[in-house]
């Protein structure tokens, strides 16, 4: 099997498996009791946790959760405000400010350009005063864009608001900016344990609680925490900032091999302000599922696996002006740390071929 499909989740590092197991096997007391094997676990959190905070722009506090999705409910929740977004964000964003709404909360819902980036001048506009909360991906999961955040948290910032940033995609491999004042994070898109994700907030901030129950973990958040996925994310963490040099001159050489081959596709969403590690293409009249039935062994996308169920095609596409055609002829190939050249080259050929294929017998 070829592993193209990493912006729905990456492999899991073997460094951070290493740090897991002694917590899934031999170490099983609560980080949150006061007894000798609870206050080691505890230290174990805790140094889990300063791994996930260094790649942070200082300052803040990191609080543990059961992943991204929590993360963004929390921080969208627990603020208070109008808030304003973009229409190419992440379900977890777009149906929990939906669900706001209907709460009689007022939500503002910002397109985006047909590169997928978000003019200022709209976002100025909608970005009123008396705004409570802007929330903005760093890195696009579908299409790799990558967003004028630090633009976008000083409009928010200039009408009193708080700046949300999705960097999912992004933590570990692109510069989160300072200017964010809340940072939702997922361990397993960073070759981490699934189950895990984390939400930084800066001093300062306080918010409400999403769960109640205990109030066991920094800011307040209610539940008992894994010694084993701390481990594994903080672990997960260190190696993308040790890596992060080496990663990206790999994942560099990929996709300019990759566009290489694909010159005659097109490639959905802007080409000189994106993360190289996705590559959302298209080729009109392409059958897609057919494609993926016929390529079983090659793992790709035709985007968001939290959409895949849906039968929809992408909002991200559609939101940058591809008409439904167009979107449902559209594959998304993630790679990186772990894809080979040779490997991401063969699988390209033969999805070239496959799709050729599909062009004769039309």
């Amino acid at each position: 099997m070829t592993y193209l499909d990493y912006q729905a989740t990456t492999p899991l590092a073997p460094e951070a498996l290493d740090a897991m197991l002694p917590w899934l096997r031999d170490q099983h007391a609560n980080p949150h009791s006061p007894h000798a094997p609870g206050r080691k676990a505890k230290a174990a959190v805790e140094v889990a946790r300063g791994a996930v905070a260094a790649l942070f722009d200082g300052g803040g506090q990191v609080a543990f959760t059961s992943g991204a999705t929590e993360a963004l409910n929390w921080a969208i929740q627990g603020t208070t405000g109008s808030i304003v977004t973009l229409a190419t964000e992440h379900a977890a964003v777009l149906d929990t400010v939906a669900a706001m709404a209907a709460r009689g909360r007022k939500v503002t819902v910002v397109p985006v350009q047909p590169d997928g980036l978000v003019d200022l001048a709209v976002a100025r506009a909608a970005i009123a005063p008396g705004t409570g909360l802007v929330a903005a991906m760093l890195v696009n999961n579908e299409i790799g864009v990558i967003q004028p955040i630090a633009a976008l948290a000083d409009l928010a910032h200039a009408a009193g608001a708080l700046f949300l940033c999705d960097a999912v995609q992004g933590y570990g491999r692109v510069a989160i900016p300072p200017e964010c004042d809340l940072v939702a994070v997922s361990a397993h898109k960073v070759h981490g344990p699934k189950g895990i994700g984390a939400l930084w907030v800066r001093d300062g901030i306080r918010l409400a609680p999403l769960v109640y129950g205990g109030g066991q973990e920094t800011l307040g958040r209610s539940g008992t925490l894994s010694p084993a996925l701390c481990a594994g994310f903080g672990t997960a963490a260190r190696l993308m900032d040790e890596r992060r040099d080496t990663d990206r001159i790999h994942v560099a050489t990929l996709f300019q091999g990759a566009v290489d081959r694909l010159a005659r596709w097109t490639i959905n969403g802007a080409l000189d302000s994106r993360y190289e590690g996705n590559l959302n293409v298209r080729r009109d009249g392409l059958d897609v599922a057919r494609l993926m039935s016929d390529l079983r062994d090659i793992a790709f996308s035709a985007g968001s696996a939290c959409a895949s169920g849906s039968g929809r095609s992408s909002h991200v596409l559609r939101g940058i002006g591809l008409s439904e055609a167009q979107a449902r002829s559209s594959i998304r190939i993630g790679f990186g740390r772990y894809t080979g050249a040779q490997e991401l080259t063969e699988a390209i050929d033969r999805i070239m071929a496959t799709a050729a294929l599909q062009r004769i017998a039309a």
